[in-house]
């Protein structure tokens, strides 16, 4: 039971990135480091090409220097979403959660940081929540919810032939691209 375990315990062992993050009135650097203060910049770094900021964050003038603004106001969505993936890397739980965290993001990117996060995930447990079939289909196991409750589960290709709701949703989306 979660309700058992002590919300430090919790604390230090799960990151969790939501759809919409929320980011402090400080630096890009700062938003990142605030999980893990006493990091070095190339650790940074490698966090950020990971979800995919870096190239971003280097265009402003500022670079990681670059104030975010209350709730990241000068930020994309897309953006604070990869900001917020970065300091949960950065954190080094052994359990990530990404909750829609990859909504705001086009699917080239979805796909370029979810490739990126595939060597991470040899150190972590990733579980990500989405209604995307192209950021699930990947996943060791697929668990399909209605309702708060549990329909169906298994890996892309078991889901698919079955008739079910992953497949009906599969089908929409694969006919709108």
């Amino acid at each position: 039971e979660l309700k058992d375990i002590q919300k430090n315990c919790l604390r230090n062992n799960i990151s969790i990135v939501l759809q919409e993050p929320f980011l402090f009135s400080k630096t890009i650097k700062e938003n990142i480091t605030i999980t893990n203060k006493d990091t070095d910049f190339e650790e940074v770094r490698s966090v950020t090409r990971i979800s995919h900021i870096d190239d971003s964050i280097n265009k402003f003038k500022d670079g990681y220097d670059t104030p975010v603004g209350e709730k990241g106001t000068t930020l994309s969505g897309g953006q604070k979403q990869r900001v917020a993936i970065a300091r949960a890397l950065l954190k080094k739980t052994p359990i990530l959660i990404f909750d829609d965290s990859l909504s705001a993001v086009d699917t080239e990117t979805d796909f370029q940081i979810r490739k990126s996060l595939k060597e991470y995930e040899k150190e972590a447990t990733t579980l990500i929540i989405t209604h995307r079939i192209s950021t699930a289909k990947d996943a060791d196991l697929i668990i399909v919810l209605d309702d708060g409750k549990i329909i169906e589960s298994g890996n892309h290709n078991e889901l698919i032939s079955k008739d079910g709701l992953y497949k009906k949703i599969y089908d929409i989306q694969t006919k709108m691209v």
